[in-house]
């Protein structure tokens, strides 16, 4: 029997949307040596009756507890994180005090923040991206908010701490960051608590996670992959962060598909206790079914007759097809769809997924200068948020005989 992450009710028996061939992970890149025994997977996605959040009823994957970001350190991600940090900094005085990432990976979010009058930390739980950070000068140590009485830097799970230099702080941090983290963990609740716990009385946060609201809009069923357990709207992440003691006092749709609340720390409620919003959650999701099937059986239909389109189109006219983005979304379209088959290869600027396969298609994964010794007549970008930085460079690189085109919502636009 399968329970909800948030609240613990009993999952419907009856699923929202069955995802057949899907990755097994979008991190688990398979090589040459392991990627026969690679095989698809089928994906149940549910609604909680009691809390309204739509998530997988499968296990985790394995690394959930690492932050890997292949473009953390991109030009469009440096804007986005440094005008959220001076307006959390600014607007609510924050200078001079302690942040914190909570999964900071190597820090590449943390060095945006260097810019700014704070006191930086970073908590990561893979051990060779902490030792990237901190041969790079970044204060961040090795733990995983896993308890809800856990002593940040102080519990039995902090490891990797420095000799000398700087030491965690002992007093609550100020306040804490957690940027696309949570639609990973398999207890966000517990998360949220042990981070609440360790921050000071007024304590602030700002939290991202993907929008269900968005993948619904655009009907990019493609968007689901194993890794995000989780799929929050403004409405479900609300619920649960103030189901952990926090208060939210901003939300907002960022880069077009990312959910984004600034939150502060209050009382911890009672566990019997019950908030208008959350019964109101609890009411609208009795009757959410239908509305959230339509738009993802409909996408699917949609975006998979697009992919039949494009590759039918370009097979007449005897030119090749690559996609650009070794992505979460890529890896799903080229399983779920045609695409898989009619693709010469993926392009990925990030090291180490390049001489890989993608997983359930094992379309090999180059870097960017291959399409030099096999060029492409057509490229199809599907890495949402990087769309119009990937374009550029094409263009720039490849010159202007090669035919561009996005996959952004469910219908394939050409650039």
């Amino acid at each position: 029997m399968k329970h909800c992450i948030a609240c613990g009710k009993l999952l419907p028996e009856a699923s929202l949307f069955e995802l057949t061939s899907a990755p097994a992970s979008a991190q688990d890149i398979p090589d040459a040596a392991s990627v026969q025994q690679d095989k698809g997977v089928t994906l149940q996605l549910r609604q909680c009756s009691g809390c309204g959040l739509v998530q997988f009823d499968c296990d985790p994957v394995p690394y959930y507890r690492d932050v890997i970001r292949a473009g953390g350190g991109s030009s469009t991600m440096r804007e986005l994180r440094t005008t959220q940090y001076r307006h959390l900094i600014e607007t609510y005085h924050l200078e001079g005090k302690t942040f914190f990432e909570a999964g900071c990976g190597r820090g590449e979010f943390l060095k945006f923040l260097q810019e700014f009058p704070v006191e930086i930390y970073g908590m990561e739980y893979r051990a060779d991206l902490v030792e990237t950070a901190q041969k790079e000068g970044l204060h961040v140590w090795r733990e995983f908010p896993e308890r809800e009485d856990q002593h940040f830097g102080h519990s039995p799970e902090a490891s990797m701490l420095p000799e000398s230099g700087w030491s965690v702080p002992e007093k609550p941090f100020d306040v804490f960051l957690s940027f696309n983290f949570l639609e990973h963990q398999p207890r966000p609740d517990i998360m949220l608590k042990a981070i609440w716990n360790n921050l000071a009385e007024d304590g602030m946060g700002l939290v991202t996670v993907p929008s269900l609201e968005y993948i619904l809009e655009k009907g990019s069923y493609y968007e689901l992959i194993r890794d995000h357990i989780a799929y929050y709207t403004f409405d479900t992440l609300r619920a649960l962060l103030n189901h952990c003691g926090f208060a939210v006092l901003e939300e907002e749709m960022i880069n077009r598909d990312t959910l984004s609340m600034i939150v502060r720390k209050t009382a911890m409620p009672e566990a019997s206790a019950e908030s208008a919003d959350d019964r109101k959650v609890v009411a609208d999701c009795a009757r959410a079914d239908a509305g959230i099937i339509a738009p993802l059986m409909e996408g699917h239909e949609i975006v998979t007759a697009e992919v039949r389109a494009l590759t039918g189109r370009l097979a007449r006219e005897g030119k090749r097809l690559a996609m650009w983005g070794a992505s979460h979304q890529g890896f799903t379209l080229a399983s779920t769809s045609e695409l898989g088959k009619h693709l010469a290869y993926i392009i990925d600027s990030a090291p180490f997924k390049q001489g890989r396969f993608a997983p359930a298609s094992h379309v090999p994964i180059v870097p960017p200068d291959h399409y030099f010794e096999e060029p492409v007549d057509a490229v199809l970008i599907v890495a949402p948020g990087y769309t119009d930085e990937i374009a550029g460079i094409i263009k720039t690189r490849f010159g202007g005989k090669v035919e561009i085109m996005t996959l952004r919502t469910n219908r394939i636009e050409h650039l």
